[in-house]
């Protein structure tokens, strides 16, 4: 058996934003009724996390539960224990129909860090990264350039970003670029 290794193993890079590729991070996709009692308290339950309402992300110690769509969640846990968190979910929701899948290693995540880290991802993403549109706990799925990508602000310096591990050199090399010293936009959203 292999050792499970990250897209970019740590790279970091120091702009005016800190841009981190954060290691291994379990994630588990779960699709179903997500009004269902069934599948709520399934959640709560492995997680420790409620399910989040529309374009949010709840988050508690180690784990996290974003809303992703209608009908899709993502779950954020330790790499480790995806896998027993996939055998959890689908054992709490036996009966029910629905998909939880282990998706841990098809990812990447990302993590900006400083008081202009709003710009960063405004250079990059279709959304509006005011405070007051977007502000912490908030969650985006969209793209960054033309990847797709989803992302959220656990705090106001901080954005959290997970792209597809196949083009994580790729976005990597987007966040560094739109991070640049030099490459400031005064934009107001600091």
């Amino acid at each position: 058996m292999s050792n499970a290794v990250s897209a970019l193993q740590g790279a970091t890079y120091e702009g005016y934003v800190t841009v981190t590729e954060m290691g291994l991070r379990g994630m588990i996709t779960l699709r179903g009724d997500l009004s269902s009692a069934k599948l709520k308290k399934a959640v709560k339950s492995v997680t420790g996390v409620d399910v989040p309402s529309v374009n949010s992300v709840a988050v508690q110690a180690d784990n996290a539960v974003a809303w992703m769509s209608p009908d899709e969640l993502l779950i954020l846990c330790p790499h480790e224990g995806a896998e027993q968190t996939v055998e959890k979910l689908s054992n709490a929701l036996k009966g029910q129909h629905f998909l939880a899948a282990n998706v841990s290693d098809a990812r990447a995540v990302f993590q900006l860090q400083g008081k202009a880290c709003r710009e960063v991802i405004a250079k990059l993403a279709p959304v509006d990264m005011s405070p007051n549109a977007f502000p912490a706990g908030h969650f985006r799925r969209t793209r960054l350039a033309q990847t797709p990508a989803a992302f959220w602000m656990p705090n106001t310096q901080t954005v959290e970003l997970i792209c597809f591990r196949s083009v994580a050199g790729y976005v990597f090399d987007l966040l560094c670029r739109a991070a640049m010293p030099g490459a400031e936009v005064d934009s107001g959203l600091l």
